[in-house]
């Protein structure tokens, strides 16, 4: 594979992503009662659209919805309890955005039915590892999917390459299921199975992901690798997050994933127009 080239494209509802022209933002949504940011908002479908509207508002162009809390800590639900929480989001947020809604989940209920609720993207934490007839989900309804690295612990032959092959054998797993090469994204994981020497390796050197040919999302949002460098609590790694975007950007990050979206949108464009030159407002929309 080689890397993307400029001008190739992704459709994920109606919004039309344009790789290299700049960074998209995607806004986390958690319906959960325990997010390890501080943020769930268990089953209040009002306060979700509520956040959702004001992160339209800030500049996200993607809405990502997940029922399932992924620190490390968390208990697991079953596909029932997730659909009872995210379904209803994603129905009332499909209804009053304008931009598209991503879900969040690795389980293939979840996702057939968030993509009937009105989904436009599966963003797979697993990378088709937990279940692999997510890609087969994704090539019928030719929604694009996150193929994101995750293991169970941060134990490695030799990290960076390990990361590399796990990547590689999910992207085959989904062409093989006849997922088109322009839908699928991927996610080295920042924060799943790695410590914050990692965690910390992977923004160093996340233009060797291009190698894969594919757009990099990079989810560095709040963090406890940010928390560790700068030794502050949750709702204090604002500018941390920044520093990890803005580099993350640097590298070739084309997807940032954040809760901040107001502040992370500004930095994304001025990352942009840095990385990527600067040609007046029509840069970003």
């Amino acid at each position: 594979m080689v890397s993307p080239k400029e001008g190739g494209i992704t459709r994920c509802g109606p919004l039309k992503l344009e790789w290299g022209r700049r960074t998209y933002v995607m806004g986390i949504v958690n319906v959960t009662p325990d997010s390890f940011s501080g943020d769930g908002l268990a089953y209040d479908c009002e306060v979700a659209l509520e956040q959702a509207l004001r992160f339209q508002a800030e500049g996200a162009d993607i809405i990502d919805v997940g029922g399932e809390s992924t620190r490390p800590s968390s208990t697991p639900v079953d596909a029932d309890e997730e659909i009872q929480r995210v379904i209803p989001v994603i129905r009332l947020l499909s209804s009053r955005l304008d931009i598209p809604i991503s879900v969040d989940t690795y389980k293939y209920a979840v996702a057939q039915e968030a993509l009937a609720a009105g989904a436009a993207m599966i963003n797979d934490v697993w990378g088709l590892k937990h279940d692999s007839t997510l890609a087969s989900l994704a090539a019928r309804e030719g929604v694009p999917i996150v193929l994101m690295h995750n293991q169970k612990d941060a134990i490695y032959a030799d990290f960076f390459t390990d990361v590399l092959a796990s990547l590689r054998a999910s992207v085959k797993q989904a062409l093989d299921a006849d997922v088109s090469s322009e839908n699928v994204i991927l996610d080295p994981g920042f924060g799943f199975g790695k410590g914050p020497e990692h965690n910390l390796e992977i923004l160093r050197r996340l233009q060797e992901f291009k190698a894969l040919g594919l757009p990099i999302l990079v989810g560095t949002s709040r963090k406890s690798t940010v928390g560790l460098v700068l030794d502050l609590p949750v709702e204090e790694r604002l500018e941390g997050t920044a520093a990890t975007v803005a580099l993350a950007i640097a590298n070739g990050a084309d997807i940032v994933r954040v809760h901040d979206v107001k502040a992370m949108t500004r930095v994304a464009r001025m990352s942009d127009a840095i990385v990527r030159g600067w040609a007046g407002p029509a840069l970003h929309p």
